[in-house]
């Protein structure tokens, strides 16, 4: 009995140790082998490796979206910088926000950030260096300002196509406080696209401001007034602007495509060369169409609310000379129609002072063509 137990334990123990040592050639020696230049070619080691299964250890780890969106802003906070306008007629000082676009010193902020005229500008950067700045000169058309100053090496933000933003993107607003330089964070959906908003701050369009922009409801708004807005890959997606409608403030974002392309007016000295219509009008949507039984729903309807030429097409401007009447509707600019993705003023922004276009306008029923030098 001692002997037939003897022998049992001896073969468990042989089973044992051979089944360790099957699993470690099988597992781990033939497929290490088998990754060889030597044993690779052999058919078995190949086998060996191909019967193993690699297995990714996973962790699961919790990221607060407040820390994460310190750092997405971290980069393009970088851009940032602090602007301190200094009247030279009186004492007054106005601190605002601007945005570094160019590495040798080219500044971008809203106009309502700055004093325009007869100052003297500082700009603080984010790295704690301040420097002289002078003013380029302001955008009519979108409202923005351009700042140099002279150095190089500048921190820049990457450009989004801000075309592509769609409402419920998640956006970051970048500020500074108004003490010391420290940067202010505020995070908010994106809300729509307003293809019809005007930056004339009145109730009609004008043809010589931009039309279309961002909207986000951003906490205390006021604080970010031209400093960039990006999205969660840090890129820019606008500018924070303000205007006083009807004795309320609102706020906007300014496209990224139209700070670039502001950008590039600087960049030529072009920015005196935006062309001048000088006229009023309404942008017809599907909305307007159907309230007022319109049988258009897009073109550019020049109008006044008073009903009077005079303030629906401006005295001496080139709508005037070209025989453009209030209740016309332009519906083509160059062949192009005129529709909320295509408005009016924006179409006419492609085009410079001196250049002449044909618009295609309806009036009482009939379509015209009409020559007019810009």
């Amino acid at each position: 009995m001692k002997k037939f137990v003897k022998f049992v334990s001896i073969i468990v123990i042989i089973f044992i140790i051979g089944g360790a040592g099957a699993a470690f050639f099988e597992h781990y020696l033939f497929p290490k082998m088998g990754s060889t230049r030597i044993f690779s070619k052999y058919d078995f080691f190949k086998k060996a490796k191909e019967n193993i299964t690699v297995i990714n250890k996973t962790e699961q780890l919790e990221i607060k979206e407040d820390e994460a969106v310190s750092k997405i802003a971290a980069q393009p906070a970088n851009a940032l910088v602090k602007i301190i306008s200094l009247s030279s007629k009186n004492d007054a000082v106005k601190t605002g926000n601007g945005l570094i676009l160019t590495s040798d010193g080219v500044i971008v902020t809203y106009r309502n950030a700055i004093l325009e005229a007869d100052a003297a500008y500082k700009v603080l950067s984010y790295s704690g260096n301040v420097f002289d700045a002078e003013y380029f000169g302001t955008d009519e058309f979108s409202n923005l300002a351009f700042l140099k100053v002279k150095t190089s090496n500048l921190p820049v933000v990457a450009f989004a196509n801000s075309d592509e933003s769609k409402p419920g993107k998640k956006l970051i607003a970048i500020g500074n406080s108004r003490g010391n330089f420290q940067n202010i964070l505020s995070t908010a959906a994106m809300n729509d696209f307003n293809k019809s908003f005007n930056l004339s701050g009145k109730t009609v369009s004008s043809s010589e401001k931009m039309e279309g922009v961002i909207e986000a409801d951003f906490f205390d708004q006021e604080d970010f007034v031209g400093g960039p807005v990006v999205n969660y890959n840090g890129e820019l997606i606008g500018l924070t602007g303000m205007l006083m409608i009807n004795n309320k403030e609102k706020y906007f974002i300014v496209p990224s495509n139209e700070v670039r392309k502001s950008m590039e007016l600087v960049m030529k000295n072009e920015l005196g060369k935006r062309p001048f219509f000088g006229t009023y009008y309404i942008p017809i949507t599907k909305e307007y169409s159907i309230a007022r039984s319109q049988n258009r729903d897009r073109g550019a309807l020049v109008y006044s609310p008073s009903g009077a030429q005079g303030l629906a097409v401006l005295s001496g401007s080139p709508a005037e000379k070209a025989g453009i009447k209030i209740n016309d509707i332009i519906i083509a600019v160059n062949g192009k129609e005129v529709n909320l993705d295509n408005p009016f003023s924006n179409a006419l922004s492609q085009f410079r002072k001196g250049n002449e276009i044909e618009l295609l306008v309806v009036r009482n029923g009939k379509e015209i063509k009409i020559k007019v030098k810009l």
